[in-house]
């Protein structure tokens, strides 16, 4: 199926960037190098958790063969210790597309917030002490998260009828700003920066699969992941004692991976949790893209999005 088309995406003319989005697992990343190598461009990670070095193959980042046949851009440059936000996904974007020589990007991933951040542009949050954070997180260590729920709520109301009173880390976040600066962090999402692609002629794919056959191709490649290392990424990652709220520990798969490694998990049923979590996720994908994008992208089944790139 396809949506309607802006004006804002290209006529017959070469589009100033193509924008490849879909659910994990989709196909994106080999459309993404068809397009780029055709047409002399950079595939350009959009993906939350293949900016992190860590996490190469628990992620599907693209291997050092496929980043010898076309130049890739912003993949693993993150250490897993910093929690990377669409904000500086967007700068470090206007930074790459000042250095591109006029190559195509082809902005290749999954997260709706990157892409969002490339065109709508993307709040400045402000920066937390880490002395700030470190008390911050001292207080919240022994307390319910639907207990900091309400503490939040007793502070900024409006931010926290916003998060879910299961979601630790976006309330901590939240929390953290009040404690930093002393106002909600809604206050901040109000100042918006432009989008390092605000106003250009963009060419945007959603790659669409059948249901039944994306559940069966991520289940197939979780097992894949396994097989080719996963879980000793994970045990490395595990050794680094990181923060479990860091964006880093809650990819799919690191969790029950590491309580396998803790020996309260089986492997068996670690592989069907992370299997699991990512078929949700996936789901989660189709939802977010369906009511927050708008119908300016073309949405193709991967077949379709084959003959497009031939």
């Amino acid at each position: 199926m396809s949506g309607s088309v802006e004006s804002r995406e290209p006529a017959g003319g070469r589009p100033a960037a193509i924008l490849i989005a879909g659910p994990t697992a989709s196909g994106k990343s080999a459309l993404a190098a068809a397009l780029a190598l055709r047409h002399c461009g950079v595939v350009v990670n959009t993906d939350s958790m293949q900016v992190y070095a860590d996490l190469r193959v628990l992620t599907a980042r693209p291997d050092a063969a496929e980043a010898a046949r076309v130049p890739h851009r912003l993949y693993g440059h993150v250490d897993g210790a910093v929690n990377h936000s669409a904000g500086r996904f967007a700068r470090d974007v206007a930074a790459l597309l000042a250095d591109l020589g006029g190559r195509l990007p082809v902005f290749c991933g999954g997260t709706g917030l990157y892409f969002r951040a490339l065109e709508e542009g993307f709040s400045e949050m402000p920066p937390v002490p880490d002395a700030v954070r470190a008390e911050v997180r001292a207080r919240a260590a022994e307390r319910a998260t639907e207990a900091l729920h309400a503490d939040l709520a007793a502070q900024d109301p409006e931010g926290a009828a916003g998060l879910r009173p299961s979601d630790r880390a976006r309330i901590l976040r939240a929390l953290e700003v009040l404690a930093a600066t002393g106002r909600p962090i809604a206050a901040f999402r109000g100042e918006r920066l432009p989008g390092p692609l605000a106003g250009l002629p963009l060419r945007r794919i959603f790659l669409a699969p059948d249901r039944d056959v994306l559940r069966a191709r991520i289940d197939a490649r979780f097992r894949a992941m396994i097989a080719g290392g996963a879980l000793d990424e994970v045990a490395a990652l595990r050794a680094r004692r990181l923060d479990p709220l860091l964006p880093i520990m809650r990819a799919h798969g690191v969790p029950a991976l590491i309580a396998h490694l803790d020996g309260t998990m089986r492997l068996e049923d670690a592989i069907a949790r992370g299997q699991a979590d990512t078929r949700a996720y996936a789901k989660r994908q189709f939802t977010w893209f369906r009511h927050q994008m708008g119908t300016d992208w073309t949405w193709l089944d991967p077949e379709a999005a084959g003959r497009l790139a031939d």
